[in-house]
C-alpha cells in the first residue's frame, strides 16, 4: 500500500494555515476532481479523479477538526488512524451540496467558483477586486527601527454617483432574461450514461446576472472610477529585500460593490555603504594598518545609528573575525536581534619611500618577523594545500 501523503501537502497549505485557508484549499480540489466534474472522461482518468478527491476529503476531514489535527500535528497519521473519516461507500454525494454544507447556500452548479464570489438566485454576481502591487525602498536605518512609509497608487473605487451600481437608477438595471439573473446558463445532455447537466457563464451579461438599460455617465456602467490615493504603510522591524508585505482591502474595489483586492508592498533593500547583509547579521570589513594590527589599537566601528570603540588586539590577523553581540538587526516577528560581524583586513602599502624601505629592511632580519606555522594555524595551512593539489 502506497504511503499516504502529508494532509498540509495533499491541501497545498502551510501547517499554520488558518481554517478559512483549509476550507478554501479543500473546495478547490473537490470542484477539480469531484466525479460530477469527470463524467466525460475515460475510466483510468475517472479513477484517477476518484482518488484525488478521496484524498483531499480525507485530509480536509483531519485538519478541519481541531482535536484530529492536534494529534495529527504531533502524531502523523499514526495519531488519526482509525478514526471516522469520510464514507464513500454510498458514492460521493452531490458537489453542490458538499459546497453548500461548506459555505453555506448559494452555490448552484459549481457557479460560485468562476472568479467571483457569492451571487445566488436573483441577484447580480458580485466580483473581488484586483490586487495592486507596488515597492517600497528601504535603508538599512529603517528596516533596523521599522517605519512607516507613503505609496502613492491608482485604484478602482465605487463610483459615487451611482453608488457602485452602474446605474444612477435601479429602474435601469434589468435582470438578464437569459440567465435569470444567476449569471450562467444550463445545459442539459443525453448519453447512454444518462442526462449531463453543464453550467456556464452567460454571454449575454457576462455572468453579471444583470444588464444596464442606461449606464451611468460617470462610470459608463462599470460602477467604478479611478482615483489616485496616497497610503500609509507600516513596515515591521527586520523585513528583508524581496519580502512581499499585505494590506487588505486596500487593491481595486470590486464590480457591483464587490469586496476589493490587497495592496501588496514589495520591500526593496538599499545598498548600504558600510554593512552587507546576511539576513539578520550585518557584515562590515575594518582595514588596519600595520602597525594597527602588530601592536593593537581601539578603533572605531559604525553600528546602525552609531558607532562604538572596539580593541583590536596585538598580532590580529588580516582576515580575523570577531564579533558584535547584539549589534544587527532585529529578527522579523521575533525575539532577538542578530549580531555584527568585524572582519579585519590588514592593508600593505604598494609603494613605498626610500627611508620606509630602510626601516622595512632592517626588520627582516628580526626573529619575530619570520613566519612561522603554530599548531593553530596547521589546519589553515592544510586547506590552503588542498586547493592547489
Amino acid at each position: 500500500m502506497a504511503e499516504k501523503r502529508d494532509y498540509y501537502e495533499v491541501l497545498g497549505v502551510a501547517k499554520n494555515a488558518s481554517q478559512s485557508d483549509i476550507k478554501s484549499a479543500y473546495r478547490k480540489l473537490a470542484i477539480k476532481y469531484h466525479p460530477d466534474k469527470h463524467v466525460n472522461d475515460t475510466p483510468e482518468e475517472k479513477k484517477a479523479a476518484e482518488e484525488k478527491f478521496k484524498e483531499a476529503a480525507e485530509a480536509y476531514d483531519v485538519l478541519s477538526n481541531d482535536d484530529k489535527r492536534a494529534k495529527y500535528d504531533r502524531f502523523g497519521h499514526a495519531g488519526v488512524d482509525g478514526q471516522a473519516g469520510p464514507d464513500f461507500s454510498q458514492g460521493f454525494g452531490n458537489l453542490n451540496d458538499i459546497l453548500n454544507n461548506l459555505f453555506g447556500g448559494g452555490f448552484s452548479g459549481f457557479g460560485g467558483f468562476g472568479g467571483f464570489d457569492g451571487g445566488g438566485q436573483g441577484g447580480p454576481r458580485v466580483f473581488r477586486g484586483r490586487d495592486i502591487r507596488t515597492r517600497v525602498n528601504l535603508t538599512l536605518e529603517e528596516i533596523a527601527k521599522g517605519c512607516t512609509k507613503e505609496v502613492t497608487i491608482e485604484r478602482m473605487v465605487p463610483c459615487s454617483s451611482c453608488g457602485g451600481k452602474g446605474a444612477k437608477s435601479d429602474a435601469d438595471i434589468k435582470t438578464c432574461p437569459a440567465c435569470k439573473g444567476t449569471g450562467q446558463v444550463r445545459r442539459v445532455t443525453g448519453s447512454i450514461f444518462g442526462q449531463t447537466i453543464q453550467y456556464s457563464t452567460c454571454q449575454q451579461c457576462g455572468g453579471e446576472g444583470k444588464i444596464i438599460t442606461k449606464p451611468c455617465p460617470d462610470c459608463g456602467g462599470t460602477g467604478l472610477v479611478r482615483k489616485k490615493e496616497t497610503i500609509k504603510v507600516n513596515i515591521p522591524a527586520g523585513v528583508e529585500d524581496g519580502m512581499q508585505l499585505s494590506m487588505r482591502d486596500k487593491g481595486h474595489s470590486g464590480k457591483n460593490n464587490g469586496p476589493a483586492g490587497d495592496l501588496l508592498i514589495l520591500i526593496q533593500e538599499q545598498p548600504h555603504n558600510d554593512f552587507k547583509r546576511e539576513g539578520s547579521d550585518l557584515l562590515y570589513t575594518k582595514v588596519l594598518s600595520i602597525p594597527e594590527a602588530i601592536l593593537g589599537a581601539v578603533v572605531e566601528i559604525p553600528t546602525i545609528g552609531g558607532s562604538t570603540k572596539i580593541e583590536v588586539k596585538p598580532g590580529t590577523q588580516s582576515g580575523e573575525t570577531v564579533k558584535l553581540r547584539g549589534k544587527g538587526l532585529p529578527v522579523l516577528n521575533g525575539y532577538g536581534t542578530g549580531d555584527l560581524y568585524i572582519k579585519y583586513v590588514v592593508y600593505i602599502p604598494k609603494k613605498l619611500s626610500s627611508e620606509e624601505k630602510k626601516i622595512v629592511e632592517s626588520l627582516k632580519s628580526h626573529d619575530s618577523f619570520v613566519p612561522k606555522e603554530s599548531n593553530e594555524d596547521k589546519g589553515f595551512f592544510d586547506r590552503l594545500k588542498d586547493m592547489f593539489r
